[in-house]
């Protein structure tokens, strides 16, 4: 069974429809190139990371995957694009946690409606923030970050990519959950915070891993955790906040795929499997774990769940925190 409607499924209902494997092999599709819009700027984790994965899926489709990147307005611009794009199948867009899960609740307006606008293919992979200090930092741990931010509230301060970016968001939870009073600094992308973090002008931030690592590993910063709910095997010795404490801690940034509404169910559906297929190959989890990444499901019905649960979890989140909505 598939969700006709797509992320219908947000509004607690959905509509089935009988595409079947048969129906979706059928299908003539690919005969063209496909078109991705990316709404973030090429040599971004999410542009590599989404690119790798349609490596990989060319293999499996036979089919052409051009690459046009949207970046710009939280990834408004690109989502808005894809919204007009006709629905034949032959563009298809990367949803994200910002685009598809953070926004909803951030925006006053959106050019979008994840809801309506959308049809979910499937999870592409998940990557994760670490929270890192400078090496001359006096803080060795997470405890000794928060006994000096409730020591003395509001003196520590912490940046991420920007408000609304998932560094943001995973910091303002870890504010939350830890009960703090810290500042939040918004910076213009990862190495510009972790460029000040490294001069003493920041205390901590949340950062990804893909950025900050090679810094832990020149020894310009000491990682304290990994943002996931458990650990990571790329990295085993890094704690979960959940481990230290802070139990259901979790802050994942991943990437889907997605097709405007009124893509033919055959080939959401084809493309879904195909998806499936090769993120259990062994080829592809080397490529996401090389690139600091680890692979997703591939499964639609399970990333229109997923992305419901994430838009309540962070509509929660920002409402705690007081973020002001943007226009």
């Amino acid at each position: 069974m598939r969700f006709a409607t797509g992320f219908a499924v947000f509004g607690l209902s959905a509509v089935s429809c009988m595409a079947t494997p048969a129906l979706a092999a059928e299908n003539s599709w690919p005969e063209k190139p496909v078109t991705v819009i990316i709404a973030s700027a090429p040599g971004g984790s999410a542009d590599v990371l989404t690119r790798i994965v349609l490596e990989h899926l060319a293999k499996e489709t036979k089919a052409t995957f051009v690459v046009n990147n949207q970046p710009g307005a939280a990834g408004t611009i690109g989502m808005a694009q894809l919204k007009r794009a006709a629905p034949d199948g032959y563009t298809l867009g990367y949803g994200n946690i910002n685009t598809l899960a953070v926004n909803p609740g951030l925006y006053t307006k959106l050019p979008y409606d994840v809801t309506t606008d959308f049809i979910p293919v499937g999870h592409m992979f998940s990557t994760y923030n670490l929270m890192v200090v400078s090496a001359e930092s006096p803080y060795k741990s997470v405890d000794d970050v928060i006994a000096a931010a409730k020591k003395e509230p509001s003196r520590l301060s912490y940046g991420s990519a920007g408000i609304g970016s998932s560094g943001h968001m995973g910091g303002e939870l870890f504010k939350n959950m830890a009960g703090v009073d810290v500042t939040f600094i918004p910076y213009n992308g990862d190495p510009a915070s972790l460029t000040d973090l490294a001069g003493g002008r920041l205390d901590y931030t949340f950062s990804n891993v893909s950025v900050a690592w090679p810094l832990v590993q020149s020894g310009k910063l000491r990682a304290l955790a990994i943002t996931s709910k458990e650990r990571v095997p790329q990295y085993p010795d890094l704690p979960t906040m959940d481990e230290l404490g802070l139990k259901g801690y979790e802050n994942v940034s991943w990437g889907g795929l997605v097709f405007p509404k009124g893509t033919p169910q055959p080939i959401v559906d084809k493309l879904d499997a195909s998806l499936a297929k090769v993120l259990k190959s062994d080829s592809l989890r080397e490529d996401l774990a090389s690139a600091n990444a680890s692979p997703g499901t591939g499964d639609g019905e399970a990333f229109a769940r997923f992305v419901v649960e994430e838009q309540k979890k962070w509509a929660e989140v920002i409402e705690t925190a007081k973020i002001p909505k943007q226009n």
